[in-house]
């Protein structure tokens, strides 16, 4: 049997995490604990004997600077990658690079937690979770979900809410059960997968 494994990582803290900011599309880089954070993550993998065939990451710094150095701690910085705006984080619009608070002040508390939180309401001129589903289920049913079926060993360093709407997939949660899912940053969620796509077994590495 092939092993149908899956891993996925929300990247490393960014500076822009650190400084309470919405990020979205938007393109800053790790922090040096975002660094330490991505480098633990590559530990852990290969602490766990696991090597990978194939990787997919955004078009964002912040994941692929993760996915660069998880593959050095393993061992495999020549690994295949692909990188795609479908595995981008939600883009929040107006709100990109307004400190959360400020945007608090400005549009007030119950709204901006509607942006942040609801399935369908996306924040002006950005997108819903459901938008971002709409992206990102696609691309891995196409582009991921094929090769892992096929026993490609599977690496995938994007963002909290482009690895929500996986997640939301493969756990078959509801759209209010996946809104309270909190993805650390640097962490990997290994799956292991069944022929027909299924979860077959979860480890979460969270120290």
């Amino acid at each position: 049997m092939s092993d149908r494994l899956l891993v996925l990582v929300r990247h490393g803290e960014s500076e822009w995490n650190l400084k309470n900011l919405f990020t979205g599309w938007k393109d800053p880089d790790l922090t040096e604990k975002g660094v330490a954070e991505a480098k633990e993550a590559g530990r852990k993998l290969k602490a766990q004997g696991l090597s990978f065939d194939v990787a997919f990451t955004s078009m964002l710094t912040r994941a692929q600077h993760t996915l660069d150095l998880m593959l050095a701690e393993i061992g495999q910085t020549g690994l295949p990658v692909s990188k795609n705006l479908a595995l981008n984080e939600r883009d929040y619009g107006d709100l990109s690079g307004l400190n959360k608070d400020d945007a608090r002040k400005k549009w007030g508390e119950e709204q901006v937690l509607i942006w942040r939180r609801s399935y369908d309401v996306p924040p002006p001129g950005g997108e819903s979770l459901k938008d971002t589903l709409a992206r990102t289920l696609p691309y891995y049913v196409q582009e991921i979900l094929p090769g892992v079926l096929r026993g490609e060993r599977t690496l995938v360093a994007a963002h909290g809410n482009s690895l929500r709407a996986l997640i939301m997939v493969l756990e078959k949660l509801s759209p209010e059960t996946i809104l309270k899912r909190e993805l650390a940053t640097g962490v990997p969620i290994i799956y292991r997968l069944n022929a027909d796509a299924t979860v077959a077994s979860k480890l979460d590495l969270a120290a």
